[in-house]
């Protein structure tokens, strides 16, 4: 109980940190948000990659240069850790899909929320996803979702979706196999409802893997 509490003094000290003033328009919450991010990525020296770079590269990105690659139609950016083991959804396809995730406030450039900890070792999110026409809508298992209690929310942030294209969705079976592992930058607009609603950019650092 104790680790919850200290987890939601975190969200809400987070909160208060990204909180706007009455007086701020919309604009002015996006244009500091867009700083929040430039600045966040000079500070860890990401090298930014275009689409067309990505695509050149196979769709991957080296992390030996800290490369992301930045999607420019909803301003996502992207590492891929590891492509992950097993397959690709496929078209019509609905999975559960199980996630471990960090989220860090971009601006204040702090970690705000995570299921990595002890007390919720037992709770993996939990996400239905489904693709169809090359779409992907999912949503939480709220029953198993540190996300969806926190936020009180059950809508998967799009900007989780973003990777699915590109990694592949299985199940450890030996010693040698790698869950897939991305590294997300995700604006408000991509963002789940709170960070939404507050105009706040979140990093996450998630694994992917496939459910029973």
């Amino acid at each position: 109980m104790k680790k919850i509490i200290f987890l939601f003094a975190i969200v809400l000290s987070a909160m208060s940190i990204v909180s706007c003033r009455d007086q701020d328009t919309y604009a002015d919450q996006l244009e500091r948000e867009r700083k929040a991010i430039k600045a966040f990525i000079v500070k860890h020296n990401i090298n930014v990659i275009s689409e067309r770079q990505f695509e050149n590269q196979g769709f991957k990105t080296d992390t030996t240069k800290n490369q992301y690659v930045e999607f420019k139609s909803t301003g996502v950016y992207m590492q891929i850790v590891e492509e992950g083991i097993g397959e690709v959804l496929k078209n019509g396809e609905t999975a559960t899909v199980l996630c471990r995730f960090d989220e860090t406030n971009v601006a204040a450039d702090t970690l705000q929320l995570t299921n990595k900890v002890l007390r919720w070792d037992g709770i993996v999110d939990k996400m239905m996803v489904t693709k169809n026409s090359g779409t992907f809508t999912a949503s939480f298992d709220k029953a198993s979702s540190v996300l969806a209690r926190v936020y009180s929310n059950t809508a998967v942030p799009k900007g989780w979706l973003v990777p699915l294209p590109y990694i592949k969705l299985g199940r450890i079976t030996s010693e040698n196999d790698k869950l897939a592992h991305v590294r997300l930058i995700v604006p408000s607009a991509q963002g789940h409802s709170h960070a939404s609603n507050k105009v706040y950019a979140c990093f996450y650092d998630i694994t992917y893997q496939r459910g029973v």
